[in-house]
């Protein structure tokens, strides 16, 4: 728990000429800009202020504070619930009592202010009793560590003296905000208070003397951590050697794929892979298998990881992969029947039926930390979560022992009926979600496309191209529209084998595996066949064919690998159906294409890995092989100037439509989808029409 102190960044004249609800919001900006003041979505605050009623003008009272789902860090004003405090004090009158809690939720939409529709949370209560004008309540490991030894309440005299006082621990909801309350009128010169297993709370009269008290009470347990722990070996000391970097990387690569097949038969699973020193301390440590068997503490920490990892059965002294994958199946089988055990012994008359048994979090012994989850924000949000629980294991562990939540509290509020609803509220995932895909020719105008297609409907995205720059700038558009949780970008000459690997094996780390491959990569040349140089030929046969088939062959062993299907789509061309003037070497690879999407189908058929191919024509608009020479080869094929060429391409069309690359994208889209769940070794034209290049 050593390390420096967090800095004051509360700046006057960013706060000057703000409101009391958007100076909450700036104080609440700062706390969550640190994860180890709290993390993603972790902590709220509040504000008490007077408004005015605009029902009768007169003023009131009204609490604001962090609404439910918000993140602290990123949140805005309208991130804030606000609730009228007369109605909130009234409520006092409606309690029957711990087993009624759940009940005073449903009363906490009566109380809203100026019909405000952001809906507040389960721990409004506590920041309402509190008899103070703003509130904060952290997840600070260095106080959580605290709150989480053996003997916290002694420590937290021993700390802090009479200016934080500690409260056992009681699930937060309306009993939770009266304890405080009576703590406050009790002990009306405490700035704040420990609560047992779970974080803290600190107040103040004005919004910065309340930011100033929550970095000052969490800098001075850094401090005392750091002056108790300095010299002593973390969790006992190491038991374990930790591989080297690249090592470390390649067995993750192998183990993740085969991981996420076994766990996603229900709902496809994203992963996210921490090798950073915290991990690799605890996982290396003597105290790592009983530490992590006694599971999280803090609420927050075991709803995004569960109470407890899966160690994985492999020795960094005597690394054997094969026989770690072998033991996989019934490490993974035993997590799942514990927790159905788990649910089992603590379930009650109206708790939810069991959710998905698998673990969240996978400990690599000397590798590193695995999370998977249905997305790639919640796998990377539930990794740091699980480094916080690191870290408050590290510090309670040192001075004094780790005490995990006992096992019925934590179920019942895993399984808590409040937070089912709140899943049961989150919008239908899209078709694509946990889906992810890497697009070749990425930075392209089709490719890009294809992306952006893939993207709007849930997938993740790796984007791979040749062209540094364009791949940078494109992987920057789409993180900015998207996320950039969801789109990575990696350099892949597809003509280099080890390119392709080791683009493949990023592509792993980053996201758990692969779902969809779309094999783009392009170039286009012109020239008579006499005049066709053996280099011009090469270089058509080794990005159109051979790269294809390096890049196929990296996704087979994917998909072979997590035994969940897989699906590959080809962005060939009517040349390779049509035969096309001058252009021998593109159309000839373009056919040998076709060819290998053909065989594909066949051999990847009984692992259920569907291969199809989308054939364009004239995609002139943002095609990166329509802006050198290949447009003036084809007008000169034709006779005809640059200018005239899309008019030429679309009066020769069927239809007379130009092809733009977001409809070769809508039919990647389809073959990609489980729309076509049935469809393999097909081809779909997209060109407008053209009868030469009709499939027979």
């Amino acid at each position: 728990m050593a390390g420096s102190g967090l800095a004051n960044l509360w700046d006057d004249a960013a706060a000057t000429g703000l409101d009391e609800a958007d100076l909450l919001v700036y104080r609440s900006n700062l706390l969550g800009s640190d994860k180890r003041i709290t993390n993603y979505g972790g902590g709220n605050t509040s504000a008490k202020a007077t408004e005015t009623d605009p029902l009768t003008g007169k003023p009131v009272e009204v609490l604001w504070v962090k609404g439910s789902g918000g993140d602290l860090g990123t949140m805005r004003r309208d991130g804030l619930a606000s609730l009228y405090m007369e109605k909130l004090e009234a409520l006092k009158g409606l309690y029957k009592g711990v087993a009624f809690e759940d009940e005073m939720v449903g009363y906490l939409p009566h109380c809203t202010f100026n019909l405000n529709p952001r809906a507040a949370s389960i721990d409004t209560p506590l920041h309402a009793f509190v008899p103070r004008k703003h509130v904060d309540h952290m997840h600070p490991d260095a106080v959580i560590a605290i709150a989480c030894a053996k003997g916290s309440r002694e420590l937290t005299q021993k700390i802090y003296g009479e200016e934080i006082g500690w409260l056992p621990w009681k699930r937060p909801g309306f009993e939770l905000g009266l304890w405080l309350e009576k703590f406050c009128r009790e002990n009306p010169k405490a700035a704040g208070v420990v609560l047992e297993s779970h974080g803290l709370f600190t107040w103040g009269d004005t919004s910065k003397e309340c930011y100033e008290t929550t970095i000052r009470i969490i800098n001075r347990a850094i401090d005392w951590f750091g002056s108790e722990t300095a010299g002593k070996p973390a969790f006992g000391g190491v038991a374990r050697k930790t591989l080297p970097a690249e090592e470390r990387r390649s067995v993750a690569a192998r183990l993740m794929p085969a991981i996420r097949g076994m766990i996603s038969a229900a709902e496809r699973k994203v992963g996210h892979f921490d090798d950073s020193d915290a991990v690799l301390e605890f996982i290396g440590s003597r105290d790592m298998e009983k530490l992590a068997a006694l599971g999280t503490s803090c609420p927050d920490h075991f709803l995004r990881t569960k109470r407890s990892p899966l160690v994985v059965p492999f020795d960094p002294a005597a690394p054997d992969l094969e026989t770690t994958l072998a033991a996989l199946p019934a490490a993974l089988e035993a997590y799942r029947q514990e927790h159905a055990a788990y649910h089992a012994r603590c379930k009650r008359p109206v708790s939810p039926p069991m959710r998905d048994p698998n673990a969240v979090v996978y400990l690599v012994p000397g590798v590193g930390m695995i999370t998977f989850a249905k997305d790639k924000a919640t796998a990377r949000v539930s990794g740091e979560f699980y480094v916080n629980a690191i870290n408050v294991m590290r510090g309670a562990s040192a001075v004094s022992e780790y005490v995990g939540l006992p096992e019925q509290e934590a179920f019942d509020i895993e399984y808590w009926v409040l937070e089912e609803a709140k899943l049961q509220r989150l919008p239908k995932p899209k078709a694509l979600a946990g889906r992810v895909a890497l697009v070749t020719g990425g930075a392209g105008g089709i490719g890009s496309a294809v992306a952006r297609r893939l993207l709007d409907d849930g997938a993740c995205v790796v984007l791979a191209d040749i062209d540094e720059a364009a791949l940078e700038a494109t992987k920057t558009e789409l993180s900015g529209r998207y996320s950039a949780d969801v789109v990575r970008g990696v350099r892949i000459d597809v003509t280099k084998e080890d390119d392709v690997i080791a683009g493949f094996k990023t592509a792993v780390l980053e996201f758990g595996g692969l779902d969809i491959l779309v094999s783009n990569a392009g170039l286009a040349s012109a020239s008579p066949i006499e005049d066709t140089s053996l280099a011009l030929w090469t270089k058509n046969m080794d990005i159109l064919s051979t790269g294809y088939f390096l890049v196929s062959r990296e996704a087979f062993r994917l998909f072979r690998a997590q035994k969940a299907g897989g699906n590959v789509v080809f962005v060939a061309s009517k040349n390779g159906l049509a035969a096309s003037p001058n252009a021998s070497a593109y159309c000839t690879a373009k056919a040998a294409e076709i060819h290998l999407a053909r065989c594909l189908a066949l051999e990847g058929a009984e692992a259920g890995i569907r291969v199809n191919t989308v054939n364009p024509d004239a995609v002139l608009r943002g095609s990166k092989i329509w802006s050198g020479e290949w447009k003036e080869q084809r007008a000169a094929a034709y006779n005809m100037s640059t200018d005239d060429l899309e008019e030429h391409y679309r009066s020769r069309s069927m239809l007379k439509r130009s092809v733009y690359p977001e409809d070769i994208a809508e039919a990647v889209w389809f073959l990609a989808s489980d729309l076509s769940a049935k469809s393999t070794g097909n081809i779909i034209n997209v060109d407008a029409g053209n009868q030469q290049s009709f499939t027979r």
